[in-house]
């Protein structure tokens, strides 16, 4: 379900609730792309389909807790191929077991069992599966990652901590085809009530709708947490009506629901030792009204997994592996720091006039979820110095404290020679024709997710003598580099982009053989060249101007695996081919 326009309704100088402002859901001209719903089964269920039909071996286990986590500390240091410190034993549960138990009263789905307001579970499951004689395993492994939520038993293990503290609004979720006359209950919508509390309209497929819905009546009691046997599906109802009153709210069919009680909280520590790692809500917990919890989890395994991927295979140094922390550490500071706002300005009361100093300016309000937008796209993630990204200044100070330096001499790309292409930051999409055939593409959709780095080399005017003298000689010093010889093609791929005309240029003719490689079985590459220059149908993708690359002497730039910005250079001379080298020998082991 994309989503396309943010209404909010907020109460009149009469009390009467309106609709006051309505703006788009995601900011014009970002991306390519709109906001869209999913839900976290469907995105499950697309990684479960993809694996039963790969050709490799891995399964996903259900049902599996760890039970007991042991170090061999003396091994930590160790990176070798046949190295092993952790070792785990695990519980397999029957599925009577691993069914969470539901709410009683209740034949409707929910998920209280993990929501913040019930206590963890996790020993009492293990303990059951003990006397029930349940079977058991031990795996000794490298690296373990914890992504095990709010309660994570790993975390535990590791004695680290979230630091931060509950507040005293507690929401209710609902999944209902609603019944209603409420105008915009198919719109995203941010609903303030003069004295009732607010509401949060999420539209959803096949007519449903999420709602998530302020108990103003449900307090947290003297240890600071709501009891939770107060609150269901009519609870949760009756506080959406007052809310959305005069307007009327029903369903006849609820597809599931939760409670939650909002608190925002960031772990101490991301990993140990570079062999156990936290993500995802194991280290940092916040309100769900932003959309980032699966988001942001996703985004920090995706940080580590490719780096605990190149480690593994060998290729890159273990150091990277502390960037993870650094880097995602820092991303759920400012996480937690934008929901703490955004959070208290939905739970609030609206403010009735400028000098009700006690209320929320909707005004505010409405700033907060336009800026808000910026951060929730994950496009305004700007990561840190490192081995990883080529910035000046120091790595603790731009990451969360955590010295990610080099042990090699800081390499520093030239971001002048391509002002729009930040370092640090992911790297934009803009249309492009492929050389060979004037297909348009956006050139992210050829930054595939395999695990390799991206050598983008923004050749400039190849018809020019002086330019195209440059791109020779950087190539011939590319392909006979010992260094890039094993990573070239394999480790590190090449993409090319041009900015003379397409239909008097060559590929086979104006571009150095590493750029468009020959294989004896299938010929040439013609999927790795492009140009900016304008389509048939699609117009002028103006790359270079809106890189803020020059389109005679060009440049060029390395993306890390996960589309991140790690260095921008030279073509040659100073800064050329030989901080390229430079970058990768912070980061392969030679």
């Amino acid at each position: 379900m994309a989503l396309m326009e943010m209404c909010m309704w907020n109460p009149g100088e009469d009390g009467m609730l309106r609709r006051s402002d309505r703006v788009p859901d995601a900011i014009v001209g970002l991306s390519r792309f709109t906001q869209i719903v999913l839900h976290q089964g469907r995105i499950e269920r697309f990684f479960l389909d993809n694996k039963k039909h790969s050709k490799d071996s891995l399964r996903v286990e259900r049902a599996v807790l760890p039970e007991t986590l042991s170090i061999a500390e003396d091994l930590c240091d160790d990176h070798s191929a046949d190295t092993y410190p952790l070792k785990v034993q695990l519980r397999h549960l029957t599925e009577d077991e691993a069914t969470p138990a539901q709410s009683n009263g209740t034949t409707i789905e929910d998920g209280l069992f993990r929501s913040n307001l019930a206590e963890d579970d996790t020993d009492d499951l293990i303990a059951q599966s003990r006397a029930n004689a349940g079977s058991a395993e031990v795996v000794r492994a490298k690296y373990m990652v914890g992504c095990d939520g709010a309660h994570s038993w790993t975390r535990r293990q590791l004695g680290f901590q979230l630091e931060g503290e509950p507040t005293d609004f507690i929401w209710g979720v609902l999944d209902v085809i609603p019944i209603t006359d409420f105008p915009d209950i198919r719109m995203r919508c941010a609903v303030h009530s003069a004295s009732s509390g607010s509401l949060m309209v999420i539209p959803r497929e096949n007519k449903l709708v999420r709602l998530y819905i302020q108990l103003t009546e449900i307090k947290p009691d003297a240890s600071g947490r709501a009891d939770r046997s107060k609150i269901t599906p009519d609870t949760i109802i009756k506080a959406a009506q007052k809310i959305i009153a005069p307007y009327k709210l029903s369903y006849e069919y609820c597809d599931w629901w939760t409670a939650y009680q909002i608190g925002q909280r960031v772990g101490t520590n991301f990993d140990y030792r570079s062999r156990v790692f936290l993500a995802g809500d194991a280290v940092h917990t916040h309100s769900p009204k932003a959309g980032q919890g699966m988001n942001v989890s996703m985004q920090d395994a995706f940080n580590l997994g490719w780096k605990l991927a190149l480690v593994v295979k060998g290729v890159a140094q273990a150091s990277i592996l502390k960037t993870y922390q650094s880097e995602r550490r820092r991303i759920a500071q400012d996480l937690i720091n934008f929901d703490h706002k955004f959070s208290r300005l939905f739970s609030g009361r609206p403010a009735k006039d400028v000098l009700d100093e006690s209320g929320v300016s909707m005004v505010e309000f409405k700033e907060a979820f336009v800026k808000g937008n910026m951060f929730a796209s994950g496009l305004s993630v700007d990561y840190g110095t490192s081995m990883l990204v080529a910035k000046g200044g120091d790595a603790a100070e731009q990451g969360d404290g955590t010295d990610v330096s080099s042990s090699k001499t800081q390499i520093i790309g030239k971001q002048e020679l391509a002002t729009n292409i930040r370092l640090g930051m992911r790297f934009p999409s803009f249309k492009v024709l492929n050389q060979s055939d004037a297909r348009p593409w956006h050139i992210a959709e050829w930054l595939k997710s395999d695990g390799r780095f991206r050598l983008i080399v923004f050749a400039g005017n190849v018809h020019s003598a002086t330019q195209k003298g440059r791109i020779d000689a950087f190539c011939e010093k590319l392909t006979a580099s010992a260094f890039f010889a094993p990573h070239i093609h394999k480790d590190i791929a090449i993409l090319t982009v041009h900015s003379a005309k397409r239909t008097d240029t060559e590929l086979l003719r104006d571009f150095p053989e590493v750029l468009h490689p020959f294989d004896p079985k299938t010929g040439w590459d013609y999927n790795s060249v492009f140009v900016d220059d304008v389509s048939y149908h699609e117009g002028h993708g103006e790359a270079y101007k809106n890189y803020g690359v020059d389109k005679e002497r060009g440049c060029v730039v390395v993306t890390r695996p996960d589309q991140y910005v790690g260095y921008v250079g030279e073509l040659d001379g100073e800064g050329g081919l030989e901080g390229v080298e430079a970058f990768f020998q912070g980061i392969f082991i030679a």
